[in-house]
């Protein structure tokens, strides 16, 4: 069995359609208009333990809503989720001990205390072995290059020194399994390159199966060895990256949507 497992899973959302008008007030609060959004759309593959694997796709693909039910944080709406050979969105705090989690929209570090105190406050909603946590601050520090921030509060941090801050408190407590949801969005080079070799140099001590989606094609480059597209909610593309490469990576100028866009339109005809 696949560390993770999705099979024909579909996520739908209804939505308010509103009337313009004066004369529509009363109905559109009492008889609203609604129709479904296919956010995701009969989706199924798997990953193996210690796979690298970037997840990428226009805005609006369905990929953080696909990380997000292999998160716990959403249901289905059809299909079936396997991660570590529980189902994540109904063992949700056991699921939460088996991964990692970085949405780069979504801050986990409280802004008024220093980054140490969040830190702190993480080992102890995980009850992370007290020497675990000391060896992995230690490592995580150096290997961030967080020794001249690491006590500060963290309303005051950079976005770049935040993000890293993100990145090493998802694995304070060594999950197997890491969702990063465009975890470099907005850095600058030099933040982007150290977080790209920290998630590879965890692979490789750890096996840390690690899925990544990212616009940033030297993000997926440097970090993946497989690459999965989405388009319109489904699965357009599963293989490798050298296979990805040659298939659709003619132009090294091309904007990562605009291949994604291109992909969808070659094949709708």
């Amino acid at each position: 069995m696949s560390l993770i497992e999705l099979s024909h899973v579909s996520k739908d959302y209804k939505v308010t359609i509103t009337r313009p008008g004066p004369g529509n007030v009363l109905r559109n609060l009492y008889r609203p208009d609604t129709k479904t959004v296919h956010a995701v759309k009969d989706v199924s593959f798997s990953v193996e333990a210690g796979e690298l694997v970037g997840f990428i796709g226009e805005n609006g693909a369905g990929k953080s809503t696909t990380l997000k039910m292999m998160s716990g944080i959403l249901y289905p709406t059809s299909g079936d989720i396997q991660v570590s050979g529980i189902c994540p969105y109904r063992q949700r705090e056991k699921n939460a001990q088996n991964i990692g989690v970085v949405f780069g929209q979504r801050s986990r570090l409280n802004w008024d205390l220093p980054m140490a105190d969040s830190f702190d406050l993480y080992r102890e909603i995980y009850r992370i072995d007290s020497r675990i946590f000391r060896k992995n601050v230690a490592l995580f520090v150096e290997m961030l290059h967080m020794q001249d921030f690491y006590d500060t509060t963290v309303r005051q941090l950079s976005l770049g020194q935040r993000m890293k801050a993100e990145v090493a408190l998802a694995l304070l407590h060594e999950p197997p399994i890491l969702y990063l949801d465009e975890p470099t969005i907005g850095l600058d080079v030099m933040a982007k390159q150290q977080i790209r070799e920290f998630i590879v140099e965890r692979n490789r001590r750890e096996a840390t199966t690690t899925i990544l989606t990212s616009h940033d094609m030297k993000d997926l480059a440097y970090i993946c060895r497989r690459i999965i597209v989405l388009a319109k909610g489904s699965v357009l593309f599963d293989g490798s990256m050298e296979a990805f490469r040659q298939t659709y990576a003619k132009d090294d100028a091309m904007d990562m949507e605009d291949m994604v866009r291109e992909i969808y339109e070659e094949e709708k005809a």
